[in-house]
């Protein structure tokens, strides 16, 4: 999760999330480099005379129409390319079915009988030592490590998000309809995120927690639940 002070993105866990990041430092090159050209041209426009060479320069004027087509190019080809890698969903091994309610979230797990709970927020007076304000649960979100998920979201009520930035995801939940994303979690741990839509007054108390572990342990968990 996020420290205090922290400027960057959060440690990727999962393949899109590692894409994001690299496309966002690529996008932070380009601009940096245009930040430094327009600024050494304006310092020396201002420290030199002007001359024929500023008022008339028609090859200046074909280099500063098609550069800017170029930098375009190469921002949006891997934009592109992010965007139909989070539209794709494989063979899934597990789905996963979120519904958003006031405030708090329901998980289905599709693939087994009877394995349906609810995820409350714990208030601040009854959390553990080492647990996070606002952020923990009293039902994790637990899924096998390395496996694709498909998790499909939807709403009760009102409109919400399920939103977990270091997995590179975030879907709208809306009532009646269904909307669907995967992603694939590339090492054990405990990831957090928060409803990311305004839905009313306890819109920050209704935080999302998946818990990522060995193929070997969810089985457990799994058995544990739904006997």
């Amino acid at each position: 999760m996020a420290n205090n002070s922290q400027f960057g993105f959060q440690d990727a866990s999962s393949p899109i999330m590692e894409e994001l990041v690299e496309f966002h430092d690529h996008a932070l090159m380009v601009a940096l480099a245009i930040c430094s050209l327009v600024l050494y041209l304006l310092t020396l426009m201002l420290m030199e005379k002007l001359s024929s060479n500023t008022v008339d320069a028609q090859e200046v004027e074909l280099i500063w129409t098609i550069l800017p087509a170029i930098v375009l190019i190469l921002l949006a080809l891997p934009s592109l390319q992010i965007l139909y890698m989070m539209d794709e969903i494989d063979e899934p091994d597990l789905t996963l079915k979120a519904i958003g309610h006031q405030w708090y979230w329901t998980y289905e797990y599709t693939d087994f009988k009877d394995l349906t709970f609810d995820s409350y927020m714990i208030p601040t007076v009854e959390l553990s030592p080492g647990h996070f304000r606002l952020l923990e649960v009293d039902h994790r979100v637990v899924v096998p490590m390395e496996s694709p998920i498909r998790i499909i979201v939807t709403a009760g009520d009102v409109l919400h998000s399920w939103a977990v930035p270091t997995l590179g995801v975030k879907t709208d939940a809306i009532p009646g309809r269904l909307n669907q994303t995967s992603f694939i979690t590339t090492r054990p741990g405990i990831f957090y995120g928060q409803c990311s839509e305004i839905c009313g007054a306890n819109h920050s108390y209704m935080p999302i927690v998946v818990e990522s572990t060995p193929l070997t342990h969810f089985e457990k968990w799994s058995s544990l639940l739904s006997s």
